[in-house]
């Protein structure tokens, strides 16, 4: 299981969300079965969405992020709870493509350059706020830097790593978004600038055996952080069997009479988790009464 972290700076000018998400981004590959690429930028998402669902202060609250880019991934879908906990998938998990110029995966190339990010924020009450900025670079953590820059007007920094092994295992998968808080000094602003451009990448964080605490106090040194809060996450898909037949509801009766007419067993499959709901005529006459 995974785990988010929360640190504060001794004078409150910057607070740091950390997270060790192999294990989350472990269960996407598995579920999903995606090759590498798609497993780092799937895996990204995932993490950016868990760090930024446990932002929100509502407790029933959700946020969705939808990448859509131009590359041969298409549309890339994470949402998470305010715990947390997330799912989501690729619309397309497999995608096979050279590796960058650096020699790493090409996440960018996956994803495409050219597209937009959309930040859904639903509160569990009135209209969800909805947000959409322009892709910058397609490897997702400046791409969220730039959201909240341009979005929420927040100085932020965003950084995000998913170590994929040869045999397509995640060997090590995490991230951090830190912030200034109003208020925040000139000597908290420049040590922030100079912690980040000193770290190392966030997967050898993690395969030097640190965790998300200490990545979070790495980010925040200097500053006497404080650890507010640390929380398991998990990969969570909250499908049931009740919300599908909502969703069949929603198509209307005409359609679902055809349905009930055309097959003996109509078959639903969740996106998020790849489990199969089967109804057969009688369950669906039973649905359009």
């Amino acid at each position: 299981m995974g785990v988010i972290v929360t640190a504060i700076s001794k004078d409150g000018g910057a607070f740091c969300h950390a997270i060790d998400s192999a294990d989350i981004c472990g269960r996407a590959e598995s579920i999903h079965r995606t090759s590498a690429t798609v497993t780092a930028a799937l895996g990204r998402l995932l993490t950016a969405s868990s760090l930024m669902g446990a932002m929100l202060k509502e407790e029933n609250a959700s946020l969705t992020l939808r990448l859509q880019g131009d590359g041969p991934a298409g549309s890339i879908i994470a949402v998470s709870d305010s715990r947390g906990n997330v799912r989501g998938y690729a619309q397309e998990p497999i995608v096979e493509i050279p590796l960058n110029a650096k020699g790493k995966l090409d996440v960018a190339g996956a994803v495409g350059k050219n597209g937009s990010l959309f930040v859904m924020k639903d509160f569990g009450y009135g209209e969800p706020y909805i947000g959409q900025t322009p892709i910058v670079s397609g490897e997702i953590a400046e791409d969220i830097t730039h959201y909240y820059a341009v979005s929420e007007q927040i100085p932020t920094v965003c950084a995000l790593g998913v170590l994929v092994a040869p045999d397509l295992t995640v060997l090590a998968a995490g991230g951090f978004i830190v912030q200034l808080l109003p208020g925040a000094g000139e000597d908290v602003i420049d040590a922030l600038e100079a912690n980040v451009l000193g770290l190392p990448a966030i997967t050898t964080m993690l395969q030097d055996g640190m965790s998300a605490e200490e990545i979070a106090q790495r980010v925040l040194e200097g500053m006497e952080p404080e650890v507010l809060d640390s929380v398991p996450v998990e990969y969570r898909c909250n499908c049931t069997r009740e919300r599908v037949e909502r969703a069949l509801i929603t198509l209307g009766r005409e359609e679902l009479e055809s349905m009930a007419a055309e097959k003996p067993v109509i078959e639903v499959d969740c996106h998020f988790c790849n489990k199969k709901y089967r109804f057969n005529p009688t369950e669906l006459r039973a649905l359009i009464r």
